[in-house]
């Protein structure tokens, strides 16, 4: 009988035509087959510009104060160790932030998750320009540091507005473009800094009033994603939960195929060692040269911006590379590219800590490094749709957590309270890359193989993926998107699989969707 039921409404549903009402070409399932980097058409890349700049802005307000360091250190009498513990401090916060972003978006949407997490942390940015101890400097950071959990909510919205040959460059792009903002803010904080002095105002004055200007930004992307947003092609969540065009899941439901789902655990642990790096990276990189080869403050800041700036190309580039690899040799490909990119990444990373000695060379090796290490990040997300649907959220919170926690780690064994020199600890950053990379051969999908095996005969996706859903759930129809998912996703079996595709593409229609109701 439960194979019986597979062909009742519900799954008849799964195999009807969408309808026309969007201006990108969709699949069947409403998502974009096509990027179309320069448009703003509702909802698929309206919710793309969205998610990256309010991201962008989240990344400007937690990275606001290494630029300023120097003169924060001289006001506020900061110590190493203080400076360290901040900067602990400022990406520890998002570690369980991240969580309950991913589970929140599972539960009520990325629009209203995302919109949340970036008003609730923007009073912190504000009361940086009042602080006057290390004490209040820390707690500023920490709360700040919140607002990185809106990371996450752009990964689960790109996901869920794009297609599986789509997916990683939409969440490369979105999430290299909003972590543009490590480096933009090397460049912007400084510049804002002078202004203020030329206006008249005391140095240190002048850095409590620039820190209105990320307070602001953030303000303004929270306002915009609320009135512009939309958290599905379809709707959001409300009007879709209240038609019953989608299933309202429970959270014990979502958190155990999340939890129980090793591929998460270990693309967590890996992508602690890319963008936790990276996080590590925007902490230390200013001082770093302003330090070591005593340059000066905006020297040291245009420096530190190049790597944070790299990520217009190079996570980008990640994602676009993930989806080259599936079309050419499916799953299989992104793996091994994500291994093989992370781990010259690691290469490089001791490398720079070895060349402290030569300003041009440490210059040309961290660009060299930001490259790799960001394009890995780009990799990691063109893999994670793929570990669940159901839990989609929740396992890229998992994920993005596990940024979080490598760079708290990696600041507090290496960075913090002067045990190792800067260099040293670079050094030591970059065998952990390589140790923490290794995992990657054991993530194995059954329909589609892993890096060392191909995949298990007989296997499917639709096995793999309805497998998340009781038969009870199945006869109601409620993994009805799953079974789309699984259906557009046979690319992921390499070149072979996807010659033998029936999967089918809308064509472009002049009307948009009219605007969801809020």
């Amino acid at each position: 009988m439960e194979g019986a039921s597979n062909w009742g409404p519900a799954a008849m549903e799964v195999q009807a035509a969408p309808k026309a009402k969007f201006k990108i070409p969709v699949d069947d399932d409403s998502k974009a087959t096509e990027f179309w980097l320069f448009s703003f058409s509702r909802p698929h890349m309206s919710a793309f510009h969205l998610s990256w700049f309010s991201f962008f802005c989240c990344f400007v307000s937690t990275f606001a104060a290494p630029p300023l360091m120097p003169l924060i250190r001289d006001n506020l009498g900061l110590t190493a160790k203080d400076i360290g513990n901040a900067g602990v401090a400022s990406v520890s916060g998002a570690v369980f932030a991240r969580l309950a972003m991913g589970t929140a978006c599972d539960l009520v949407g990325p629009r209203l998750a995302s919109a949340a997490i970036i008003l609730l942390t923007t009073p912190a940015v504000y009361c940086t320009s009042i602080i006057n101890s290390a004490s209040s400097f820390l707690l500023a950071r920490f709360f700040t540091g919140f607002s990185l959990a809106s990371f996450v909510s752009t990964q689960f919205w790109m996901s869920s507005m794009f297609s599986a040959p789509k997916v990683g460059l939409a969440n490369g792009v979105a999430g290299g473009w909003g972590n543009l903002g490590g480096g933009a803010v090397q460049l912007l904080m400084p510049f804002v800094f002078e202004a203020v002095r030329k206006i008249g105002s005391t140095k240190f004055v002048a850095w409590r009033v620039a820190f209105f200007i990320p307070g602001i930004m953030q303000t303004v992307s929270a306002i915009a994603v609320l009135a512009l947003g939309q958290d599905m092609p379809d709707g959001n969540y409300r009007k879709l939960h209240k038609s019953g065009e989608m299933h309202k899941d429970s959270f014990g439901n979502v958190l155990r195929h999340a939890v129980t789902n090793y591929r998460a655990w270990i693309l967590a642990l890996t992508y602690g060692y890319s963008f936790g790096v990276e996080l590590a990276v925007d902490n230390i990189v200013a001082e770093y040269f302003y330090d070591r080869f005593d340059v000066n403050l905006h020297t040291a800041g245009l420096i530190a911006a190049t790597f944070g700036l790299a990520n217009i190309v190079s996570r980008p580039g990640g994602g676009l590379m993930s989806d080259w690899l599936s079309q050419r040799y499916g799953m299989r490909g992104r793996l091994w590219g994500l291994w093989v990119m992370q781990t010259i990444g690691g290469v490089l990373c001791v490398v720079l800590g070895i060349v402290d000695y030569s300003f041009g060379a440490s210059v040309a090796v961290m660009i060299l490094f930001s490259l790799f290490c960001q394009a890995a990040c780009g990799l990691t997300f063109g893999i994670v749709p793929f570990v669940s649907r159901r839990s989609l959220g929740l396992i890229s919170g998992m994920t993005g957590g596990g940024g979080n926690v490598g760079a708290v780690l990696t600041q507090v064994i290496f960075f913090r309270g002067g045990k190792y020199k800067t260099e040293t600890g670079i050094m030591y950053m970059g065998i952990m890359i390589l140790a923490c990379t290794l995992p990657v051969a054991f993530i194995y999908f059954p329909q589609w193989g892993g890096m060392l095996a191909g995949p298990r005969p007989g296997a499917t996706a639709d096995d793999y993926y309805n497998g998340e859903w009781t038969a009870e759930e199945r006869d109601k129809g409620y993994n009805a998107a799953t079974k789309r998912f699984a259906e557009n996703s046979v690319r992921e079996g390499g070149r072979r699989a996807a010659s033998g595709s029936d999967s089918r593409h809308t064509v472009p229609v002049d009307g948009s969707p009219a605007p969801a109701d809020v």
